[in-house]
């Protein structure tokens, strides 16, 4: 999954973020942006994330935000220790927020380790979109 071929491919894409009209990245922690919040559905902060074979792998801490769309775009969280260590994050669209969970299909347990971390706690570079979008994408596949 982490090869970047077939349903896991992913462009090689420049490895710096993506910049707003005013030079800013794009796509930032929710944390570091006061003027965001929660308003409608279940914040999934401090939530489980669950795997496909129903292990809690870790918990959420963030949710990073596209700023000029006002959306969401992946959701942060930290791993549990007999599934790695360090935060990961996973696009919004592969995760399903539950009432007292977050579920991710796409993965087993054991592959949690391999997702992707990005260089920076407060950005997400054009490359680091892609290689983390294309693993999950590719777990649907061959994470069975």
């Amino acid at each position: 999954m982490a090869d970047g071929v077939g349903p896991a491919s992913w462009a090689n894409r420049e490895d710096r973020p993506e910049l707003d009209g005013h030079g800013h990245a794009k796509i930032t922690p929710m944390a570091g942006n006061p003027d965001f919040f929660v308003s409608a559905g279940r914040d999934p902060r401090g939530l489980p994330v669950l795997s496909r074979d129903d292990q809690v792998v870790g918990h959420v801490t963030d949710m990073w935000i596209d700023g000029p769309e006002h959306m969401v775009r992946y959701v942060e969280f930290e791993l549990e220790p007999e599934h790695g260590q360090g935060k990961r994050l996973v696009p919004i669209g592969m995760a399903r927020v539950k009432e007292k969970w977050v579920q991710v299909r796409s993965l087993r347990s054991e592959h949690f380790n391999g997702v992707p971390r990005i260089g920076s706690d407060k950005q997400i570079t054009k490359l680091e979109e892609e290689k983390v979008s294309a693993y999950y994408g590719g777990g649907t596949l061959y994470s069975r």
